[in-house]
């Protein structure tokens, strides 16, 4: 698994006060809710549980103001839930005037196995900013200790690092402001008797509810950034359960505003202070922005969103014309990076083309609506690109597509291409029934993102009973190794993989892995 940092500094990007004016008018309203902790626990080896790190309650969290701590004494908060939000506690000292400070140690975590990991050991290639530790000294107690950065925990650990060999310290009040923009008044529950399913569904509830912020975040552990191949499926599961059209609408905005000069969209932008978007490209990021828009207009009919973005929809296509050869095969530059997943384990190249395909045939029903002249011109293209896949990219005798010089073959090309509906339904359902026999058990992947595509194909080839048996096998064990919310990497094979080099950092609430949600209620309710 890798993922290459992009740094194109000659790039500029254009700022449509227009359209920017309007993504704000699509702000959301923060819900805040406080939340108290729960339980006091301890650490325990636990076989079942992620690295094999579990927790063990020890008593109530009320108990807490009646410890008494002082130099490397630590305590570990529960609040019993997946929280995104800021956190309080009241602090007071016992016994001596304070002749020193109080120094401690705050470190905040999604999941228990992150607290045995030792921060100055961290030597990954993601900044180690990341980490949510607080290290603070306080010169008069008592207070009412505040931290105003926002954070993503279940668990909060607290060690002394000193008082004073004259007085102790005590905590009480231990709470949470949590926060989203997602109503959850409003969403319905799964219509199934099966509980590991209803487990599933729940999980990915919470998981899409604490990226839903003031856009949809990819993680709010970590990036807190708005990511286009996020914000596809946390758009079309956002359709399914809040329902928060207006949030979607800003995020397009929000792209659509700041294309680079040459009309690209970025893969991604920061919106956490003033709008940036990031010197990050990638092909298929850029072709969803065509994805996004018209999966909200089947949901959602706007004729001012349409009117507005789909000039810039169109400059996404226009820009990926010169990677199409006479031939109808599609050729992505090097530098135009094609994700599809982490991995570049697999040829990526017959992906890129069924994605072309697939965000083509958005791109004409789009067309359609807007009357757009170029419709001719688009539907003679897709003819070419679907003809190059099927004459040249599928293989008739194993039934299966093939990807690259060596013909490799791959779950993604066989995925991606069904999603596409390049073949007949008949024809689609032979291709992963042959996915399953050559291709299964999936291996190599590790990113719920492209365990999403794979089974949304099994249903779309009405293999519906193969696909919830790969959900049950993938998110179903991530809840059975401890999962609040859905992760962002997860092998099956190496639970504790991490592709950054350390759990400390992996984000443990991800976009990308809500999508159980949306694929349930699409293909069961």
């Amino acid at each position: 698994m890798s993922f290459k940092f992009q740094i194109n500094n000659d790039v500029t990007f254009n700022h449509n006060e227009k359209l920017l004016q309007k993504a704000d008018q699509y702000k959301p309203q923060i819900y805040r809710t406080e939340v108290d902790a729960k339980k006091l626990v301890s650490i325990i080896e636990d076989t079942t549980k992620l690295e094999k790190v579990g927790v063990k309650v020890v008593e109530n969290a009320d108990k807490l103001s009646q410890q008494q701590m002082a130099r490397n004494d630590s305590v570990i908060l529960d609040f019993g839930q997946h929280c995104v939000g800021k956190f309080s506690i009241h602090i007071e000292h016992v016994g001596s005037p304070m002749d020193a400070p109080l120094s401690f140690k705050i470190k905040f975590a999604e999941m228990p196995n992150e607290l045995v990991h030792n921060s100055n050991e961290y030597n990954g290639w993601l900044s180690k900013s990341w980490i949510q530790e607080e290290t603070t000294h306080l010169d008069r107690l008592p207070v009412n200790f505040n931290l105003p950065r926002r954070y993503s925990f279940r668990y909060v650990q607290i060690t002394i690092i000193d008082t004073s060999p004259k007085w102790h310290v005590k905590f009480s009040n231990a709470k949470a402001i949590v926060q989203s923009s997602a109503d959850s008044t409003i969403v319905s529950p799964l219509n199934t008797n099966d509980s590991k399913l209803k487990a599933i569904y729940n999980v990915g509830i919470t998981t899409l509810h604490d990226c839903m912020q003031d856009v949809f975040e990819d993680g709010p552990k970590r990036d807190r950034r708005l990511w286009l191949g996020d914000l596809r499926l946390q758009a079309l599961t956002n359709y399914a359960t809040f329902n928060n059209t207006s949030l979607v609408k800003r995020c397009l905005y929000l792209f659509g505003a700041m294309t680079s000069t040459d009309n690209r969209i970025s893969a991604n932008v920061f919106t956490d202070q003033e709008y940036v978007p990031d010197d990050t490209f990638m092909y298929d990021y850029s072709l969803f922005f065509i994805s996004v828009l018209d999966d909200l207009e089947r949901h959602e009919f706007d004729q001012t969103v349409l009117d507005d973005l789909y000039p810039i929809a169109k400059h996404q296509w226009q820009y990926m014309l010169p990677f199409i050869n006479t031939e109808g095969r599609v050729i992505p530059d090097e530098n135009y990076t094609v994700f599809v997943d982490w991995s570049n384990e697999f040829d990526k190249t017959t992906s890129a083309q069924a994605i072309t395909i697939y965000a083509l045939k958005q791109l004409i029903h789009l067309a359609k609506l807007v009357n757009d002249p170029s419709l001719t011109e688009y539907k003679t293209t897709l003819t070419l690109l679907e003809n190059y896949a099927k004459t040249k990219l599928y293989d008739a005798k194993q039934k299966l597509f093939v990807s690259g010089g060596n013909k490799e073959l791959n779950i993604s090309s066989q995925v991606w291409m069904v999603l596409a509906h390049v073949m007949n339904d008949d024809t689609n359902q032979q291709i992963m029934i042959n996915a399953i026999k050559k291709l299964f058990p999936v291996k190599g992947i590790a990113t719920p993102y492209m365990y999403h595509h794979i089974i949304q194909a099994l249903f779309e080839a009405n293999l519906k009973d193969e696909a919830i048996k790969l959900m049950k096998n993938y998110w179903g064990k991530m809840i059975d190794l401890g999962a609040d919310t859905y992760w962002e990497a997860f092998d099956p094979d190496n639970p504790n993989y991490s592709p950054y080099g350390s759990p400390i950092v992996n984000s443990y609430c991800h976009a990308w892995s809500c999508t159980p949600v949306y694929l349930l209620q699409k293909y069961l309710n």
